[in-house]
């Protein structure tokens, strides 16, 4: 089969269906993205560099569109140099987010398009106002409206539609749930596993080291920022310092923000240290960055305790490869979370804003092994049952067979 995947930043949600095609062999698989340094052998990529417009001649509530429409005629001009050179494929996958796959109909018409729908925005219960410490301005909700038009727009495309949770699902008008599919995404339960002497020996990223009998509390986000409870774990540092000597934590994240809004002076990890600073010991915590998947695979198998929190928003893939190592997960109460964890059977559930019970969470569960025991086989048998990377490809080959008529 001839497959066109559209995505900014390849290779995206795709990797892994990509890496299931390029190891079957047969396929001519072309990807349209912005230039990164990634590299997939086997796939061919054809590169698009994003315009932006001017700024201050848009109107603010338009401004998503205007990025979207820009991204649109963009890719679809990249499409038709490719149509022009021969390539038409047997079927579109992309990313509806940006804009990019609004006007690939008009390039490719009888070509079926599959494409993910992320997140519908909201100003009710979600991510939006969930936060007090960052009250939601009613005057930004034309804003929160106009970022739903490209949502609209390709849901307007009648392709087929995509999205990984039931939760996210949830989240759009009931006129559009039945046009939107859950594909759910999954780990490689052979990389992403426990290992049971992970424990027993010593853990180190550069000079930062955790002895065999200390404990390690964990956490991981793309950014360390307030949408993924940054805030709440730095606050309840004091506390979980102070209460165990033979704790340590890192904290894996940028300085970059991902969602919401940015610190007004410097990043979100210095605004609460300083909050913080006098009293824990920086010795005993390490921000290191981002770190290499190797090392971040190691890391989880050592956890004693790992933290995901997160506003009432999309799940990381984090969570999910934390529940495939067998962690015992602390994760934020919020529905999307709920999804994945049942409290007391495969992790424990804490109010993603309270710092307090946030330590009495980890320190309580760092003090019954028992209770971790039980959490980590929970969190493996879990991620058997409905995190098989073999599963989600089935589900994708089934949706691409309804839509093609072929199989893969």
């Amino acid at each position: 089969m001839k497959f066109l995947f559209v995505h900014q930043n390849f290779p995206a949600q795709y990797q892994h269906l990509i890496a299931h095609l390029t190891a079957q062999g047969g396929h001519e698989i072309m990807f349209i993205s912005e230039a990164n340094q990634n590299v997939i052998v086997g796939v061919r990529r054809a590169l698009y560099q994003f315009k932006p417009g001017t700024p201050e001649h848009v109107h603010p509530m338009a401004a998503e569109l205007d990025r979207a429409v820009r991204r649109a005629e963009q890719v679809a001009a990249t499409a038709r140099t490719l149509k022009r050179l021969g390539f038409t494929p047997d079927i579109i996958i992309g990313h509806h987010g940006w804009g990019e796959t609004l006007n690939l109909g008009d390039v490719y018409p009888d070509v079926p398009l599959l494409g993910y729908f992320e997140f519908y925005y909201s100003p009710d219960g979600q991510d939006v106002n969930f936060d007090p410490e960052f009250p939601f301005d009613a005057d930004r909700m034309p804003r929160i409206r106009s970022m739903n038009v490209v949502n609209h727009l390709a849901f307007a495309l009648n392709g087929a539609g995509q999205t990984p949770t039931q939760w996210q699902l949830t989240r759009y008008p009931e006129w559009m749930q039945s046009g939107i599919e859950v594909l759910t995404e999954g780990a490689l339960l052979d990389r992403c596993a426990p290992d049971p002497t992970a424990r027993s020996r010593p853990f180190a990223i550069g000079d930062f080291r955790v002895a065999p009998g200390e404990q390690l509390v964990t956490y991981v986000a793309r950014n360390l920022e307030p949408y993924r409870g940054v805030h709440t774990l730095i606050r309840a540092l004091p506390e979980l310092l102070r209460a165990r000597r033979d704790l340590k934590v890192v904290m894996v994240g940028g300085d970059d923000v991902s969602y919401g809004a940015r610190c007004p002076s410097g990043s979100w990890r210095e605004h609460f240290l300083k909050e913080v600073s006098g009293r824990y010991d920086p010795a005993r915590v390490l921000m290191p960055g981002q770190i290499p998947y190797e090392t971040y695979l190691q890391m989880l198998q050592r956890s004693d305790a790992h933290v995901y929190l997160t506003y009432p928003f999309v799940a990381s893939w984090s969570l999910r490869e934390a529940l495939a190592c067998g962690c015992a997960v602390i994760g934020a109460e919020v529905d999307p979370v709920r999804e994945f964890i049942t409290h007391g059977r495969n992790g424990l559930l804490t109010p993603c804003l309270d710092p307090a019970l946030l330590a009495e969470r980890v320190l309580g569960l760092l003090e019954n092994r028992k209770l971790s025991d039980k959490l980590r086989v929970g969190a493996r048998r879990y991620a058997e049952r409905t995190l098989d990377m073999k599963l989600h490809i089935a589900a994708y080959a089934k949706r691409i067979q309804a839509l093609t008529g072929q199989k893969i």
